[in-house]
Parts: structure tokens; sequence; C-alpha cells
């Protein structure tokens, strides 16, 4: 397949940088989403400064979200931002062409960039994933952003099927969510210049961001987003002491972030911030009560206190 030569390529600094929390979607009771909270968490990332925010990506509960609900997400996400953060929204699918659909939406409500997630279960080649990217970045003219967790999704995107990708407009970068840094050390080695590398490994982002990487979508950064984006600026600017630092106070908090789940972790720790409500969709289930100390105390190191920092859980 050759995308149409109309496209253009999309320059790396058309992408944000930095700290960009890949947001939770919080919900009601009766699983309906909780628009309120969700604006509020906007205005807080906006205000703790944060980079971008993803919409729709794991951390959000995209698997159980109707099509009409995750468009909404998005709609409604560019909206309130209103030019204060830049939104990646998830366009990810199975299906290629819902995949597609799902991303002109994207383009249409304002989107900053598309971030599409290898498709999971159906289990493609490597000749299939390209094809399936190559068919999104052809028909929607937007950067487009490539999502390789094969922990979720069974499928892993190699480095070689990258660089194919790479070469094509719109395909500006890749979620590198493996966790592994000589694999992805090689990958922007070879590379075009231009094409963005983020990591999607909380424990491994700052290590990858001194080395080049151009940013960080998070789970932690959900819960600590001041802190995140001090972190990210001080790797992408060399400030060695600093990321030390940082990282080795965060280190427990970014376990903390999946003794279950994700984000069944990282919605309790917001619930007891007050930052929303503690409510998942089926068949996501509430934090085991065993767990709850650990997050607890990785948060209180990580904002360097003793003193209790979590309301009471109930």
């Amino acid at each position: 397949m050759t995308p149409a030569t109309t496209l253009r390529h999309s320059p790396c600094d058309l992408l944000p940088a930095g700290s960009i929390p890949a947001l939770v979607t919080p919900m009601c009771e009766d699983g309906s989403i909780d628009w309120s909270s969700f604006r509020a968490l906007i205005d807080w990332h906006a205000a703790s400064g944060t980079n971008a925010i993803v919409v729709m990506g794991s951390t959000g509960e995209t698997a159980t979200a109707s099509i009409e609900e995750h468009c909404e997400l998005i709609k409604v996400a560019v909206e309130h931002a209103n030019g204060r953060l830049p939104i990646i929204a998830g366009t990810g699918a199975n299906s290629t062409i819902e995949a597609i659909e799902l991303t002109e939406f994207a383009r249409k409500a304002g989107a900053s960039a598309a971030l599409s997630v290898a498709p999971y279960y159906n289990k493609p080649t490597q000749y299939g994933l390209f094809v399936h990217f190559a068919a999104i970045a052809e028909a929607v003219d937007m950067p487009l952003i490539l999502y390789n967790v094969p922990s979720r999704t069974a499928v892993d995107l190699h480095n070689e099927t990258v660089i194919r990708l790479a070469q094509i407009p719109n395909v500006a970068g890749i979620k590198d969510a493996t966790g592994d840094i000589g694999r992805a050390i090689d990958l922007m080695r070879q590379a075009p210049e231009g094409f963005a590398l983020y990591s999607g490994d909380d424990p491994t982002a700052a290590a990858l961001m001194l080395l080049g990487a151009r940013g960080n979508i998070s789970v932690t950064a959900n819960v600590i987003p001041e802190i995140m984006a001090r972190l990210c600026a001080a790797a992408r600017g060399g400030d060695v002491a600093t990321v030390r630092e940082i990282s080795r106070r965060i280190a427990p908090l970014n376990a903390a972030m999946f003794v279950e789940t994700n984000p069944i972790p990282v919605k309790w720790a917001l619930a007891q911030m007050g930052k929303l409500l503690p409510f998942y969709r089926l068949p996501l289930t509430p934090l085991g009560s065993d767990k709850h100390s650990i997050i607890e105390d990785a948060l209180a190191f990580a904002l360097g206190t003793g003193d209790p920092v979590l309301r009471a859980a109930s």
C-alpha cells in the first residue's frame, strides 16, 4: 500500500513534549461518565504543568466505552482544554475501518494528534500491522502516534515495522510501552529525523528521555502531575541530579500503580484525593483492601512527606 503523496510528513515539533498523562475517565456509580470530574481533571492538569493529555487510552477504560462515549470524550476534552493543553486522542481499534473513523473524528474535533494502538485480539502479522497503520495514515491527515503495548494486545509491533511506517507521511511517532530501553535506543538510532519516541513505561521513562525520547505518556502523572512535569523537564534538559532525586522518590508509586490492573489503582488513589469517585466498569472491580496502604505509603513518599496525604479510605 502506498499512501497518497498529497499527505504531509508531520514534523516532530508539531507534537507535544514532556509529561503527558493518559487520563482516567471518571465514572458515576451507575457506570455513566462523570463529566464534571472529567473537566475538573483537565483544569488541574492545565494548572500543574502537564504538557498534553491523552484521552481514551488504556488508562481511560476505552475498552468499555461505547463509540458514542469515545467520541464525546474526545470532543469535550478538546473543547474544555480550549488551547490550554494539546489533546492526543486515543483512536486505536482492532478493526482498521473503525480506527480510521475514530481518527477522522478526532481530526475534525481538533485533537492535536491520534494515538493508535496495535490491533488486539486478532493478532495480525507484521505485514498486517504495516498495512493497518498505513491505511490510517493515508486516510486521515493528522499526526499519528503508533502505540505498542504487547502486554495488553498480544501482538508486538517490531522495530523493523516501525521503521517502515516512519517513512510514511503523517506517521509522526510511537508510544513504546515495552519498557525495553535497549530496544527503544535502537529504534531512535534507526528512525528518520523528526520521528518522536514517547515512553509508555513510567519506571524507565526518565532514562529514556535522557537518551532522547520526546516525553512520557504516563499513568503515574495522573496523581502527581506537577512532580512528573518537573521530572520530564529535567530529563529532557539533561539535569541528571534532579532526575535521580525525583526518580528515587516516585519509584514506589510507579510500582504501586500496577498492584492491580491499570487503571484500578490510579483511580482509587484519585478517589482518595477527592478528584473523582472510585467507580469502574465491569469487568474491572474495586481495588482490594489489602492494597490500600501500599498506594497510600507510596504516594506519601513521592510527595516527600511522612504525613497522611490521602483522605481516610472508607
